[in-house]
């Protein structure tokens, strides 16, 4: 029996979260073998500094471009990112694609150089529901006519559109750890996510497919894999948003699949 592959697993949470999301991923990924690191971007999950002293997305990405830049000149991870993490491996992998042995999409956001930030912005506004963000808190430090600087999922939109399949202790450990995220409209933040074809394009991309998302919906990871084709798509039938709650037996068994081909 061919011995499975171990590979470097460095996983990265989406908006409001923090490295606490992926433990139950952690806790089976290391059983399984491999090494996983886990990090929270800057104003997440124990990050010490607030989301006030965030000002765009470069400082946002700061801890996992310090990460990178510490690895071995011979190492090379296997990049996961998680929703708002996807913009954050992307440009990871824009910096440093020659680390990268494979990124991979859980129901995360992927620009191209064809789909930039703004444009996969707009589309997916075009997706959401009526009733958008429902209780979701958003600051106006420049007053109500000025865009929001940083918003926090509320209780009820946690609950219904991210954790509707999710454990009911995972939603309550949601609801003490959340913290609010900046939202980034700046030409730095923008430039900060912005990828080319040489750099980003020379990395393999797998894209994981949660059918019941009801916060970045199948349609819109479907169109986001249309317009930028990644190498391997696989899909989780019964995930809502949070994969790594709702169904983190068959998000690792994904990756170790990834591991197996690309590592």
């Amino acid at each position: 029996m061919e011995k499975k592959k171990e590979g470097h697993f460095v996983l990265v949470h989406g908006a409001c979260h923090g490295a606490w999301c992926w433990y139950k991923v952690i806790t089976q990924l290391k059983s399984m073998g491999h090494k996983v690191t886990a990090l929270d971007m800057a104003g997440s999950g124990v990050h010490r500094k607030q989301v006030h002293e965030i000002h765009s997305f470069v400082d946002y990405f700061e801890p996992l471009m310090s990460f990178m830049a510490s690895l071995q000149p011979d190492e090379r991870v296997i990049l996961v990112g998680h929703s708002l993490g996807g913009y954050s491996i992307s440009a990871a992998m824009e910096r440093f694609h020659d680390k990268v042995a494979v990124a991979v999409f859980a129901t995360a956001f992927m620009p191209s150089p064809s789909l930039p930030y703004l444009t996969l912005s707009q589309q997916f506004n075009k997706t959401m529901d009526s009733d958008k963000t429902m209780d979701t808190e958003y600051v106006f430090p420049n007053g109500r006519g000025k865009p929001p600087t940083s918003g926090l999922f509320g209780p009820n939109f946690l609950a219904t559109k991210l954790y509707q399949l999710s454990p009911r202790q995972d939603l309550a450990l949601a609801l003490t750890l959340v913290r609010h995220v900046g939202i980034f409209l700046d030409e730095e933040s923008i430039e900060a996510v912005g990828v080319t074809k040489e750099k980003y394009g020379s990395v393999h991309r797998v894209f994981i497919v949660c059918c019941k998302d009801y916060a970045i919906k199948e349609e819109y990871q479907r169109w986001m894999i249309e317009n930028n084709p990644p190498n391997e798509v696989k899909s989780i039938l019964d995930s809502d948003h949070m994969v790594m709650f709702s169904n983190p037996n068959e998000l690792c068994s994904c990756l170790q699949e990834i591991a197996d081909k690309y590592t």
